[in-house]
């Protein structure tokens, strides 16, 4: 198991194809390699550092060691794993039942309510690229560049610098909740 002391990695699968597809991103103080250190099995993903970062390992023995003798561990683990089936779960249903519409402005959403906040504005800072955004939502960079061109004329979502800035948060909101809804 590892735990990021610094920097950010992301957890990512590539298909036979070459195709790239993103589960999720882990910033410092988070922690993977949770599933092969408890079963054992090879891991089931990539990890690659999309910043600069320092890792520290457990050996999935001292893990065991700490979920035997720590319940405040044991709960923590399972926190987190309860937190990532539900945030798979959510995404498996995206990627099933919207179109690459819909499937980005839910990522996109995600993202400007991770960033800075000022009233109904969102900061996503720095804005992630194109293709990034594409393996998150199972879709193609063109489609994805395409679809953001589309929320900057409808007055959603601008570039400013290195941000993507989302104008209005409530009402893509509304457009992911009304998506989800009819889905």
């Amino acid at each position: 198991m590892y735990l990021v002391v610094s920097g950010a990695v992301r957890v990512t699968a590539y298909a036979l194809s070459g195709r790239e597809t993103t589960f999720r991103d882990v910033q410092e103080g988070d922690t993977f390699g949770e599933l092969a250190a408890i079963d054992g099995r090879p891991r089931s993903a990539d990890v690659i550092a999309i910043e600069d970062s320092l890792l520290a390992s457990i050996t999935p023995g001292v893990f065991w060691n700490l979920l035997r003798d720590q319940p405040t561990v044991v709960a923590d683990v399972l926190a987190r794993m309860c937190h990532l089936v539900r945030q798979l779960s959510e995404r498996l249903v995206d990627l099933s039942t919207l179109d690459v519409h819909n499937r980005l402005n839910a990522e996109l959403l995600e993202l400007a309510r991770a960033g800075r906040s000022e009233g109904n504005v969102a900061i996503i800072d720095p804005a992630p690229r194109h293709a990034d955004l594409a393996s998150r939502i199972s879709t193609y960079r063109e489609q994805v560049t395409r679809e953001l061109s589309a929320l900057a004329r409808a007055g959603i979502l601008e570039r400013a610098g290195r941000a993507l800035v989302v104008r209005d948060v409530a009402r893509l909101a509304r457009l992911v909740t009304a998506a989800r809804g009819s889905a």
